[in-house]
């Protein structure tokens, strides 16, 4: 009974799809149709209205944070600044030290608030798309990590980063045949690369699952009538509801690895081994 119970119910779920009752999610709402400024270089979709928005909050909510800064913060105040204060205190300084932490502060607190509130718009009503799960905007904060990996290390070592890191001190002169290749591969060209997929990747699946199951709650809920279909809309339903709150945690984490990462690729280009 179990058995046919659920090959009927995918027969349903089928023959709903072909008859334009349930929608599985696709590619195609990544990429929604133009909505201000069309035919210009300045046109704007609904992704690109949801970085804008968060753009405007952040610059908001760091004005208000540092508005009023006291020495001893107030219960407030605290909250509005423990962002700032994590990572300055557990990626900068723990990655980098603290002179070379509050050097490459700013980049990093940036990077976790543009990261953090673009993955949230994820899982905030009437948006419910972040703006990072386009490739566009990985790929750009990827670049400006890469970019201040390499200027750190040559402003650092300037004669020797670039050798050092495609010829290893240490390694048999005849092994540079295969290990130079390795290196300028994984360390100039890798890392932007998977910094990007990284970020982009989770956050366009996490999308396309909470799309799956909320659609499929209003499928059995409101397109099924009262029937059976109702117990299958009541799991979706609480499927959706704790992916949701997954979806947060991943938000929050991914913002945490990218700046990380970026602390991380940073340490290793002002290490004294360069």
């Amino acid at each position: 009974m179990e058995r046919a119970l659920l090959h009927h119910a995918f027969t349903q779920i089928s023959m709903a799809a072909g008859d334009g009752g349930f929608h599985a999610p696709s590619l195609d709402e990544f990429f929604p149709p133009i909505v201000l400024f069309a035919g210009t270089p300045f046109a704007l979709n609904r992704i690109m209205l949801i970085r804008l928005l968060v753009m405007v909050l952040l610059v908001l909510f760091v004005a208000v944070a540092t508005r009023s800064l006291k020495v001893v913060p107030t219960r407030g105040s605290s909250i509005v600044e423990f962002p700032f204060n994590f990572v300055r205190n557990s990626i900068a300084y723990e990655t980098l030290g603290e002179r070379d932490g509050r050097r490459y502060l700013p980049l990093l607190t940036t990077i976790f608030l543009v990261t953090l509130g673009m993955n949230l718009t994820s899982v905030i009503p009437f948006l419910n798309i972040a703006g990072t799960s386009v490739i566009g905007l990985p790929l750009l904060m990827a670049v400006i990590s890469w970019i201040a990996f390499i200027y750190a290390g040559l402003k650092k070592h300037p004669g020797a980063f670039i050798r050092n890191s495609l010829f290893p001190p240490g390694v048999p002169w005849p092994l540079y045949i295969i290990v130079t290749p390795i290196e300028f591969f994984s360390t100039f060209i890798l890392r932007p690369v998977t910094l990007t997929l990284r970020l982009t990747m989770n956050m366009l699946v996490g999308h396309l699952l909470l799309v799956l199951f909320f659609s499929a709650t209003w499928f059995f809920f409101f397109q099924q009538g009262p029937n059976g279909f109702t117990l299958f809309g009541i799991g979706t339903l609480v499927f959706g509801f704790a992916f949701t709150l997954f979806e947060l945690f991943v938000a929050a984490l991914q913002a945490y690895i990218f700046t990380l990462l970026t602390a991380v690729y940073l340490q290793l280009s002002l290490a004294e081994e360069h």
